[in-house]
């Protein structure tokens, strides 16, 4: 991130012209000392010479002064996760405070606004606050209307749409998910298919290759992830639960997914529990919390997006994403929810007597640094 500073650019720019401060005060009509202290930060020109100074210098008035109100896209993906970090170890206020200033101070910078709307997403619930909670919710609601109105991205603008309709849904308005998307499903657009084939036209298999590898990465994830909406809309049927969960995790062998993505089958393993311990399937319930332990203490720390043998190609696109291919939020942040999601869940009180329900808790804890 840039800030104004002036002083630099007037000092290496005369510098590069070979001309002294007697001699930029001379064409600007200031004495030397002005010049002076404008390059020893003392004071700032006037606004009325700044475009006399550019027009010298032949540089933008943003150059002269050293500011940018965009970001580059790689100082968005190391910002957020400062602020991630920040939200797992400083206190509330102040990083919220801090996140405020960030979003003023690059009002225009929409790629920037729209992941500042997802930090605020990810870590709003920290605070106890619950009116501080519904009006961070609602900033961030209009961030993303400003990034649909005034952005001209296409994508970043479904993004903000995305999250809208996800902070819809965590405050309980579901119609207005309908209004935004319709209550019509639409078919998968066949983007992928087609960059696909273009880079092929082109000679490009490499690439093409690539796209169709990220493109059934990303289909197995939403493939898998839907499972568990299916098992809890299905609770009050349990052999379709059995089969759902049977499929599911035929598919996540097959792609060793325990492995290549933690994070995915964790929920699953999940709410598979939590719909089995709905039905009284006490040894069914453990039988999943026990998988769900298992990934969570596995390799799951640190958290990051990585391929394996067989999606081989696709390490190069996690780290373009827009946070690279670390998690949206600490993960200490992480461990310390997934310790709580076992603990919390009233549905899982029926087992808290039960021994291997206390092993499992026991097992988080101690390798997810809880407290004993």
């Amino acid at each position: 991130m840039n800030e104004i500073n002036i002083a630099k650019t007037l000092i290496s720019k005369r510098r590069a012209k070979g001309i002294t401060q007697e001699e930029l005060a001379a064409y600007i009509g200031v004495t030397k000392a002005s010049v002076s202290k404008w390059e020893t930060s003392q004071s700032y020109p006037d606004i009325t010479y700044l475009p006399q100074l550019a027009a010298y210098f032949n540089i933008s008035i943003d150059d002269l002064i050293g500011y940018s109100p965009q970001m580059t896209k790689e100082d968005i993906k190391i910002l957020y996760h400062e602020l991630a970090s920040k939200f797992a170890e400083q206190p509330f206020a102040e990083v919220i405070a801090e996140c405020r200033f960030i979003i003023k101070k690059y009002y225009s910078c929409f790629p920037l606004l729209l992941q500042m709307a997802i930090l605020l997403l990810n870590h709003h619930m920290l605070t106890p606050d619950k009116k501080l909670q519904e009006a961070i919710i609602q900033e961030l609601l209009d961030l993303c209307q400003r990034v649909k109105t005034e952005s001209d991205d296409v994508w970043i603008k479904k993004e903000a749409v995305t999250i809208e309709a996800t902070c819809y849904l965590m405050t309980q308005k579901p119609q207005l998910v309908l209004d935004l998307f319709g209550e019509d499903l639409r078919p998968i657009p066949q983007d992928t298919e087609m960059i696909a084939q273009s880079y092929q036209m082109m000679g490009n298999t490499k690439k093409a290759k690539e796209v169709v590898q990220i493109s059934m990465y990303q289909h197995l994830l939403f493939l898998v992830s839907e499972a568990q909406s299916d098992m809890m809309l299905n609770a009050d049927h349990l052999e379709k639960v059995d089969e759902t969960l049977r499929r599911t995790l035929g598919t996540a062998e097959l792609y060793n997914l325990d492995s290549l993505h933690p994070n995915t089958m964790a929920q699953v393993y999940y709410v598979a529990a939590h719909v089995y311990c709905l039905n009284n399937q006490t040894a069914k319930a453990l039988a999943m919390l026990q998988r769900y332990a298992d990934v969570c203490v596995s390799d799951f720390f640190p958290y990051s997006l990585h391929g394996d043998d067989y999606f081989d190609a696709i390490e190069n696109w996690f780290e373009d994403l827009e946070l690279g291919a670390s998690a949206p939020r600490s993960d200490k942040f992480i461990k310390e929810s997934m310790i709580e999601g076992v603990l919390s869940n009233p549905v899982f009180a029926s087992l808290a007597d039960d021994p291997k329900y206390k092993n499992i808790v026991n097992k988080l804890k101690e390798n997810l640094g809880g407290k004993q």
